[in-house]
């Protein structure tokens, strides 16, 4: 056998494992969206890519669109760094907005060695499909900051709006906020928010936050980030209201899910879009890709003002036929498991060896991936959100969504969980559920 064969005959064995309608490209690697916003009757999504999987190549804009949320047509890069310029080492998280008909990206420059990213925008005049040459609008910070990045722009009140991600050493993470009337230039207007380093819940708060976005949610100012520290790296996706006293929430109660994106208005209400990570260690990786964007997720405020998910309404259209009881049904890799209400378990059957269980219990949904996969590079363990079910809501008490090695589930009360499965046996898999459940094949 040659060597390509040998390679071809390797990426079809973890053929199973690749999305079929989450955003991805072909190859390389891929991270944090970016600058989501509705064209016209397109909607177009940025995200953090590189085509190989080396990080050390400078990350570009990749590009999608979608006349629907759930059916994307990837394209070429929509931004790549500019030798010498203020990016040239790598165009990093920003978004969007509209300009008099323009679509203007602020997003983080990189410059390898130095201490910051800068603040960076650049207009579209082709509808969103490419960007002209960057300038700066921010200056660096001159404090004792020790992260400055990701801007987030909009608009309220006739004003232009810009918050940074930032982090100080003794003030902890911070929400440095600027203020603008032409998107050209900007006058700082102090911390929008900020928060000593702690723990809530069992988790960091962060000693910096990524990826601020800034939503607007019943006349309420919902800010949310991804926490981050110098030595740890990424944590967890918080949101909070920032005019009153901070109490951060998580946003997603699984493993995988970071660098969230938001789209304040569109067609459903304020959407928000993240990064699903691997789950599973780098030697691992396989097919020469590793990285998917979330579904979209419609949000709204739960009554102890956490942030709460559902799917944008158009993943429904993704479902094949009329549904089937899920009990005992055969799947392949991309389907949907719906338990109306009630309790019990979900379990999908890879093989004899390998399973996922979803265990609906009283006011909890547990996942459980402990043994869903043989590979030893996959990560496993269990997942759990409470106070996750509703029943006044109107929704399903979960709803299953399965693509390939992607796997976010939504309960009635708005919980959402997202996280990676890596099982090594190929579809056809067997579903065992609860007699009410139903199943659904997904396909684009």
């Amino acid at each position: 056998m040659t060597q390509t064969q040998s390679a071809a005959r390797s990426a079809e064995a973890v053929a199973h494992l690749r999305p079929a309608f989450h955003i991805r490209p072909p190859r390389g690697y891929l991270n944090d969206p970016n600058g989501p916003i509705e064209v016209g009757d397109d909607v177009h999504l940025y995200f953090q890519s590189r085509p190989t999987l080396d990080h050390h190549v400078p990350v570009e804009w990749g590009h999608a669109t979608s006349p629907d949320y759930v059916r994307w047509t990837v394209h070429r890069p929509a931004m790549a760094p500019r030798p010498g310029g203020p990016d040239t080492d790598g165009c990093w998280s920003g978004n969007t907005v509209l300009d008099d008909g323009r679509v203007r990206a602020f997003y983080s420059g990189r410059i390898e060695g130095r201490p910051y990213q800068s603040v960076l925008t650049a207009v579209s005049d082709d509808g969103g499909r490419s960007f002209g040459p960057p300038y700066q609008v921010v200056p660096d910070p001159s404090d004792d900051a020790i992260m400055f990045r990701d801007p987030f722009v909009w608009q309220e009140n006739g004003s232009w709006w810009m918050v940074v991600g930032a982090g100080y050493v003794d003030r902890g993470a911070s929400i440095p906020s600027y203020r603008s009337t032409d998107l050209e230039n900007w006058t700082y207007a102090g911390p929008l928010a900020e928060l000593p380093r702690g723990v809530v819940d069992g988790h960091d708060t962060g000693a910096a936050w990524e990826c601020p976005q800034m939503l607007t949610i019943d006349g309420r100012r919902i800010a949310v980030v991804a926490s981050w520290s110098p030595e740890g790296g990424p944590d967890e996706v918080l949101s909070f209201d920032v005019d009153v006293p901070v109490v951060p929430r998580r946003v997603d109660h699984g493993t995988n899910f970071y660098a969230p994106s938001a789209l304040r208005d569109s067609r459903f209400g304020p959407l928000l879009f993240g990064w699903l990570t691997e789950g599973r260690d780098r030697p691992g990786w396989t097919d020469h890709w590793a990285g998917v964007i979330s579904l979209p997720r419609v949000v709204w405020l739960g009554p102890d003002s956490s942030l709460r998910c559902a799917p944008v309404p158009t993943v429904d259209t993704l479902r094949v036929g009329d549904g089937s009881p899920a009990d005992g049904a055969s799947t392949g890799a991309q389907c949907e498991i719906v338990v109306p209400e009630g309790s019990g378990q979900v379990v999908i059957h890879f093989s004899e060896q390998e399973r996922l269980v979803i265990e609906l219990d009283a006011d909890t949904l547990t996942i459980d991936r402990t043994q869903a996969s043989l590979n030893h590079h996959a990560h496993g363990g269990r997942m759990q959100a409470t106070d996750a079910f509703d029943p006044s809501s109107h929704r399903p008490a979960a709803r299953i969504i399965l693509d390939g090695s992607t796997l976010e589930v939504f309960t009635s009360a708005g919980r959402v969980l997202s996280t990676r499965v890596y099982p090594t046996t190929p579809p056809t898999w067997t579903v065992e559920a609860p007699t009410n459940a139903r199943h659904w094949p997904l396909a684009r």
